[in-house]
């Protein structure tokens, strides 16, 4: 295991596109690091930098504590995982397992009683035993990520790359996988930095996760430090299903207005100095009272079994509430299935974002 740092990492392509902008970032030794962010912000590029798969425009990529900006992939001791998987058809699961250790130049090669070892005890901790003599086309989507998996941990890799793995999968084989590597992580260790789009993924897997956006390191913290005390309205807004509730207005005499929506800051947002802000509340912190409170008209219901989603419009502004079914007390079906409810939005958990 080893740790993993970015430092002033920058990426620009020949017609000028800034892909990653001066990128701090440090994976400690045996950290399970999530880079999370949309499509095109810069996480893939910043994994294929470190893989040695892309070129660094400018700053220093260093693996336990030596620079390899200049090294090429395979002198780095890196185990990659790809969305493909990336398996030989033509070749038994076994064989797809051993491949790397059997092609290793003739100094570097282990003996053929050691290879078989390790793909043993890889198949075992994958489940893929009774698997070894099939080919990958007789496989699942689920085992075939699995021997993708397999392929880089018997290279006894200082740190493992993984690159959207869980994408092509199913939403059960997902829920399943992510139990496993998570499993794994435990089990072996090895400093791993695992790239995805998909917050579920994030919120799961991660010691710690860093959000990008537009190629800039949005925040980089443990994953309900940043769900609950996000940095800026872009995390905030990333984080979580349904997303925060953002409303963009003005403070003034320790009230809240947006347009016609006004209403009494919480108490711990009261000090809150004059001037143009961003509101947030997340939508399981609005209240659905049976008095009192703003009144909103009702857009839509989702019913989700154990939970229900309301789309609401305050005094012109969009409002989300999460309402869990255990909490619903005082409360029926027809109750919220009017055409308005009432809510209170002072919550402690709500934030301000100066605009």
């Amino acid at each position: 295991m080893r740790e993993v740092e970015f430092k002033a990492v920058n990426k620009t392509y020949p017609n000028g596109y800034v892909a990653v902008e001066r990128l701090d970032l440090r994976v400690e030794e045996g950290e399970f690091l999530v880079l999370l962010g949309p499509s095109g912000c810069g996480k893939s590029t910043t994994l294929r930098m470190l893989a040695g798969l892309e070129t660094v425009s400018n700053g220093d990529i260093l693996i336990g504590g030596t620079k390899v900006n200049d090294l090429p992939p395979g002198a780095r001791e890196l185990g990659m995982v790809f969305q493909s998987y990336a398996l030989y058809p033509h070749m038994t699961i076994e064989d797809n397992l051993s491949f790397g250790l059997r092609m290793a130049k003739q100094g570097e090669r282990l003996d053929s009683r050691e290879i078989a070892n390790r793909v043993g005890e890889a198949a075992e901790m994958l489940d893929l035993t009774q698997l070894l003599d099939r080919k990958p086309k007789a496989l699942s989507g689920g085992q075939r990520q699995r021997v993708a998996i397999g392929r880089a941990l018997v290279r006894r890799p200082k740190v493992l790359l993984m690159d959207e793995p869980l994408s092509n999968l199913d939403a059960k084989l997902r829920n399943q996988m992510r139990i496993e590597l998570r499993r794994l992580h435990e089990l072996h260790g090895t400093t791993t930095v695992y790239v995805t789009h998909d917050q579920v993924e994030a919120m799961t897997l991660a010691d710690r996760i860093a959000i990008m956006h537009g190629g800039i390191l949005q925040q980089h913290a443990p994953p309900l430090e940043a769900y609950h005390n996000p940095n800026n309205p872009f995390v905030a807004s990333f984080l979580g299903t349904p997303a925060m509730n953002l409303i963009q207005g003005k403070v003034e005499n320790q009230k809240f207005k947006a347009g016609d929506l006004c209403f009494e800051l919480p108490d711990h947002l009261k000090d809150t100095q004059c001037g143009n802000y961003t509101f947030g509340i997340r939508p399981e912190n609005v209240n659905v009272v049976s008095q009192g409170g703003l009144r909103c008209d009702v857009r839509g219901v989702e019913r989700l079994g154990d939970q229900t989603i309301y789309h609401l419009n305050a005094a012109g502004q969009e409002v989300t509430a999460l309402r869990h079914q255990q909490i619903d007390e005082g409360f029926t079906s027809t109750t919220v299935d009017t055409s308005y409810v009432h809510i209170s939005l002072t919550e402690p958990a709500t934030v301000l974002f100066p605009q």
